[in-house]
């Protein structure tokens, strides 16, 4: 059947001029095709279940999606319905292909319905689907009046956490806005919402610039390091390399020397640091400084 060439009423048309199949025949067609590739086969017991497809579908015509695109959706899943039946399983075909015609439907409504891309899990599709009629049902009992609460028996009725509820109810609640709409105050200047979106980290340049310089500058310091004696050195690490800098008597009572002379030490080692940095880079005095 080549619906996508034709209009919702010439589908509807010719699914219901479409004939029934009785048990024998619709079992005889599903072993043609299972067994042989009869593709006659298939168009004929593909399109006695049309009416199946398009009732589905019917089901699902308030999520605002064409109602021609939920038929042939609903149509992908007959096919694989056909394709995957097994005739001695002894089970009408509409029973088992009703399922396959509602997946495929419902997974066409989870990838377009919103360009925010909810879960597909069976608790998430379920909690999708069924939001909005137990949402409705719990609010007419009367019994459960607070939004909350309202969350809480909608997460256990469904199993799924109240925080997957609140974030399902805030996809339904509206549709999506585009970045690209005029803001309608500001037509008259052309202004998109993008405009007005303001966005504080810094610019990739200046973040990779910044790393750049950062990398740059840590191996100007190790070279200078390597210039300085061990205990000028572990003064200098211990004092100004460390969050929580050494006090003076502190590390005069661990190299047994006083504090006095540790301040002197460490006069030294970071004048010698600054000439060698100066030496090998005499652009960088605002980074010796």
């Amino acid at each position: 059947m080549s619906g996508a060439m034709l209009s919702r009423r010439q589908l509807v048309r010719a699914a219901m001029d479409a004939p029934y199949l009785d048990r024998d025949e619709e079992l005889d067609l599903a072993r043609k095709w299972r067994e042989t590739g009869d593709q006659y086969a298939l168009d004929r017991l593909a399109s006695a279940h049309m009416r199946l497809v398009i009732a589905l579908a019917a089901k699902f015509r308030n999520f605002g999606l064409p109602m021609n695109d939920l038929i042939q959706e609903g149509h992908v899943g007959l096919l694989e319905a056909a394709s995957r039946f097994e005739p001695e399983r002894n089970v009408r075909f509409s029973t088992y292909a009703t399922w396959w015609i509602r997946a495929s439907i419902q997974d066409y409504i989870l990838r377009n319905w919103s360009i925010v891309r909810g879960g597909t899990s069976s608790t998430q599709k379920a909690l999708f689907f069924n939001l909005r009629r137990l949402r409705a049902k719990l609010a007419r009992t009367g019994t459960v009046t607070a939004q909350s609460e309202l969350f809480d028996e909608i997460a256990t009725a469904v199993g799924v956490s109240r925080a997957d509820v609140e974030l399902m109810n805030a996809r339904l609640s509206g549709p999506d806005a585009s970045l690209n709409a005029p803001v309608m105050e500001s037509e008259d200047t052309g202004a998109d919402r993008q405009d007005f979106l303001v966005c504080e980290r810094p610019l990739q340049d200046e973040t990779v610039g910044e790393v750049i310089d950062t990398e740059r500058r840590s191996r100007w310091l190790k070279r200078a390091l390597g210039e300085l004696s061990e205990r000028e050195l572990k003064i200098v690490r211990e004092r100004r390399l460390r969050d929580d800098g050494a006090t003076l008597e502190a590390l005069g009572a661990a190299l047994g020397i006083s504090k006095e002379r540790v301040r002197q030490i460490e006069s030294r080692a970071l004048q010698k640091l600054r000439t060698a940095l100066l030496r090998d880079h005499p652009d960088q005095a605002a980074f010796t400084g």
